[in-house]
């Protein structure tokens, strides 16, 4: 069995006494350093002392002199393969095109019976790599280099009526100075071969074909591993795969065949190729990103899948996938998972981490052999929740580095995961970063024709730190149609002046308190309907409880619009008490197992959404109260998680994946009726904060507690993802009841600022002081919301 040398290299060379610990082949990691072996050895080009097979520079002393001409030879056959063969279209025993090459090809060509044009040399990829490799060597001629034609033309994005059918297997997104590099030249699904710094020209893009994957040791596979956007063990991968189906206990790895690609928006350009692949770019602008659709089908496995690459003009990559069941039996489909392979240099992730009240806590850590993966089976993202996954260089911080991250843009059971194996993961050679939906077995069972639909994936890339990242992700976040584009207003919320306590002569002092300092909104909290005086009893019974509001809302919704501020409620639809009318009469609408409900979570469970019915009283109840009383503002909130979540109603079958659809569904139905509606998603606080559920959303609710120490550090985290304007922050008392430390009321103040800011706290209580204190702050944050809420955020790295 062949062995690889880990011992000391030559000292005359300039490398250090012994190989980096994340070397795990002799080529990785060599390529960068060939400017030493050029400026210390340069006749060691042309000596042997190095040998250049694609773009992989090899030190010979790694190796006995036997075994590298053994590989030396592998390398070169599988070079001229693919330059000659894999990129170039061949002909077949009729004297036509490849077939896997035929849809690539200009349609005059695909014809058998016409004859070839003459052929002329042109420097391809493999050329200008030599030339500046070996400048000893004779140069590329300026009057060979290859032709470019330009093309126009955009539309809607993820249009196929407007996307073109790619005559350059080569794609090349680019927009916000950043370029993703796939090589589309089939037969199976696309490789990534860049993702990163924006590659100005072909010729960049054209050489990455060169980086062929690493071949492994003669104890593995024959073959160099292609590592594919849904990497599978027919590829040679054997991390965590990107597809895993089967049909009745019967599956294997999928063999995916290219089937399509389309690209569509942004000005476009094909570059031909000359000896190597074309290169189709596509250009993000302003007014519109640019897509790649790729369709692929696996025959054993009677799948399609299609997979949707969107880069905007801000540098954020979205994907998505699909996946359809073409046989006639059903599929089990436990995950579709799209992994983006990361260069070596990329040696350490960073995820956040929590609890109530102290989410999104950061926690980091150094890349290892294996797989650190943050699973989470809470029905919804929850307070432990990452919200992003990021990997970078070492020391990466928030002004510093070179960083690659993504986020899951779901409400529910999602996971991330950071995987790196020894062998790499094909170019790249490092590790690999990714994210999925997390499913429950037999949850996604696809009938004949059936489709099922991942979340969205945002991926961004930066080179200055963590603030690169989110310059990139709050750009696109503000550019979506529906985020919010009226001035941030300044919120009073009832729930810590009065909790469950409600009384009408009470609440207009707050509200008149509230309009003197500045307030533009009033949120009436927890408590307002039927049987709730505690949390113990009625939710789900969501109509006005007459023995507290014997005229209804109507006095308190007056007040507060005569004092010049909008009105919102509270509701929890989500949630039913036990002690309530609606799980009395119903309790088959409950969530959970035939064999009665689980475990209660704050004295309540959870509806079954579903079940068409819930959803439509559910519709029914709230859409009455927005158009009876004019409601501007719903806090929807969610203060438990889904423990045991199976659909008794359907055999006891998974239910996470629905239960966030159906969700999703009913907000949209009543975005839609209600027109100029707010929500705001809270879960406990921040225990569902996902830009899938801010879509439909309005801003959200960070954390419970009011702790501007906590909070600091809660905002500071979440911002990295979200901009201020959507993140809620509230000036609280004194006294934080979550953690029992008293502050200053400047420094409560402060930290609210820097967020779309309110009030949470008893004004009645307040000092003259401290009053005409708020009236100040609000004055200045309706100075300065303008460019709190569309500057770009820079935040101080502290060592």
């Amino acid at each position: 069995m062949r062995s690889w040398s880990t011992g000391p290299l030559s000292p005359a060379l300039g490398f250090p006494h012994g190989l980096p610990a994340q070397a795990r082949h002799p080529a990785q990691g060599t390529a960068p350093r060939l400017h030493v072996l050029r400026e210390r050895d340069p006749a060691g080009l042309r000596r042997g002392r190095v040998r250049v097979h694609g773009a992989r520079v090899l030190p010979a002393e790694l190796r006995p002199e036997r075994e590298a001409r053994r590989a030396g030879q592998r390398a070169e056959r599988g070079a001229h393969r693919a330059l000659d063969g894999r990129y170039r279209a061949r002909g077949d025993a009729r004297g036509g095109p490849d077939p896997r090459v035929r849809r690539l090809l200009p349609a005059a060509s695909r014809d058998p019976g016409v004859p070839p044009p003459p052929r002329v040399r042109r420097a391809g990829a493999a050329d200008r790599l030599r030339a500046r490799l070996l400048p000893g060597r004779p140069g590329v001629r300026d009057d060979a280099r290859p032709g470019v034609r330009r093309e126009r033309g955009r539309g809607p994005v993820g249009d196929p009526a407007v996307g073109a059918r790619v005559t350059a297997p080569l794609i090349h997104l680019r927009g916000g100075g950043v370029s993703v590099v796939l090589d589309a030249t089939g037969p199976g699904l696309p490789r990534l071969l860049h993702w990163g710094q924006a590659l100005s020209d072909d010729g960049p893009v054209a050489d990455l074909l060169l980086t062929d994957p690493t071949p492994g040791p003669d104890a593995s596979l024959d073959g160099p591993r292609a590592f594919t956007l849904l990497p599978t063990q027919h590829e040679g991968w054997s991390g965590t795969p990107g597809v895993e189906v089967h049909a009745g206990g019967r599956g294997a790895a999928p063999r995916f065949t290219l089937t399509s690609v389309e690209v569509a928006g942004g000005e476009q350009t094909v570059a031909d190729g000359g000896s190597s692949a074309g290169v189709t770019t596509a250009v993000a602008r302003e007014d519109g990103p640019v897509t790649a659709r790729i369709t692929a089908i696996a025959p054993s496995s009677d799948l399609d899948v299609t997979l949707t690459l969107t880069l905007d003009a801000h540098g954020v990559l979205r994907t998505s996938a699909t996946a359809t069941n073409r046989g006639e039996a059903t599929l089990d489909l436990a995950a579709l998972r799209l992994v983006l392979p990361l260069p070596e240099r990329a040696s350490e992730h960073l995820d956040l981490t929590g609890r109530w009240p102290r989410e999104f806590s950061p926690q980091r850590g150094p890349v290892l052999d294996g797989t650190h993966r943050r699973a989470h089976r809470r029905g919804r993202p929850g307070h432990d929740t990452p919200l992003f996954l990021a990997v970078g260089t070492p020391g990466f911080a928030f002004r510093d580095g070179e960083v690659w991250a993504v986020h899951v843009a779901w409400g529910g059971a999602s996971e991330y995961l950071v995987e790196r194996l020894p062998e790499g993961a094909g170019s790249a050679g490092g590790a690999v970063v990714g994210g999925s939906e997390l499913l429950d077995a037999g949850e996604v069972r696809l009938a004949p024709g059936e489709t099922y639909a991942t979340p969205e994936l945002w991926w961004a890339w930066s080179d200055t730190g963590l603030d690169g990242l989110s310059a990139r992700w709050h750009g696109t976040i503000r550019a979506r149609a529906t985020h919010p584009r009226s001035p941030r207003p300044l919120v009073l919320n009832t729930w810590e002046a009065v909790v469950f306590d409600h009384d009408l002569a009470r609440l207009k002092e707050l509200a008149d308190r509230a309009a003197e300092v500045g307030m533009e909104r009033f949120v009436l909290d927890d408590g307002w309907f039927r049987g709730r005086r505690s949390d113990d009893a009625g939710l789900g019974d969501w109509t006005v409880d007459q023995t507290v509001w014997p005229g209804g809302l109507g006095p308190i919704v007056e007040h507060v619009r005569a004092r010049g501020m909008q009105f919102g409620l509270w509701f929890e639809p989500e949630m039913v008490n036990p002690d309530s009318d609606l799980a009395r009469e119903h309790p088959d609408w409950l969530l959970g197992p035939a064999a009665g409900p689980g475990l209660p979570a704050r004295n309540q469970h959870v509806l079954d959404l579903a079940n068409p019915d819930v959803t439509e009283y559910l519709f029914e109840h709230i859409s009455a109260l927005v158009t009876e009383y004019a409601i501007d503002y719903l806090k929807w909130d969610h203060n438990r998680d889904l423990l045991e979540p199976v659909r008794a109603a359907a055999g006891d079958a998974p239910g996470v994946h629905v239960q966030t659809l159906a969700y999703w569904a009913l907000l949209d139905r009543l975005r839609t009726a209600q027109p100029g509606l707010e929500i705001e998603s809270c879960a406990s606080g921040g225990g569902r904060v996902d830009l899938g559920t801010l879509a439909r959303t309005d801003r959200v609710w960070a954390s419970d507690t009011i702790d501007p120490v906590e909070r600091q550090s809660i905002q500071r985290w979440l911002g990295v993802l979200l901009p201020p304007e959507i993140v809620g922050s509230h000036v609280g008392g004194p006294l934080a009841h979550t953690s029992g430390r008293l502050t200053e009321l400047n420094v409560r103040l402060a930290t609210a600022l820097f967020a779309h800011a309110g009030v949470e706290w008893d004004l009645t209580s307040c000092t003259p002081e401290e009053l005409a204190q708020l009236r100040a702050w609000a004055g200045l944050y309706r100075e300065a919301r303008g460019l709190l809420h569309s500057g770009v955020t820079v935040r101080a790295d502290l060592h």
